[in-house]
């Protein structure tokens, strides 16, 4: 079910629970800033979700409040993450949902790090 990124952030939301480790994950990434992790449903040969350590809900919140620092972790850690991947030859997608339009369902924000075959048009028409 989607959800509102106005509402505050969800301390229980599952990305949460990774992060405190109360619920096991895939890591293939972690510094100060930044977790990345295989998803459990891929929809891609190489689906990673990367999320922020901090307690953000969307991309706007992360955005409007998080620190110099941890947006550039941040953006640095996907970067890196596509590259160890081997993604950046072949080409890469990332998505990040923010509000119930766009169909996010966990409030924490995540990017999605698609690859590994043709990925078609950005949207369904």
């Amino acid at each position: 079910m989607p959800i509102d990124a106005t509402q505050p952030y969800d301390e229980n939301n599952i990305f949460a629970r990774i992060l405190r480790d109360e619920i096991p994950s895939r890591k293939v990434y972690e510094d100060e800033h930044a977790m990345a992790f295989h998803d459990i449903n891929p929809l891609a040969p190489t689906h990673i979700l990367v999320i922020p350590k901090g307690p953000y809900v969307s991309w706007d919140d992360f955005s409007a409040t998080a620190s110099d620092g941890e947006i550039a972790g941040l953006v640095r850690a996907v970067g890196k993450i596509a590259r160890d991947a081997g993604l950046v030859e072949s080409g890469y997608r990332l998505l990040a949902n923010t509000g119930p339009n766009s169909g996010q369902e966990v409030p924490h924000l995540h990017v999605h790090v698609f690859g590994g075959r043709p990925l078609g048009p950005m949207l369904a028409r």
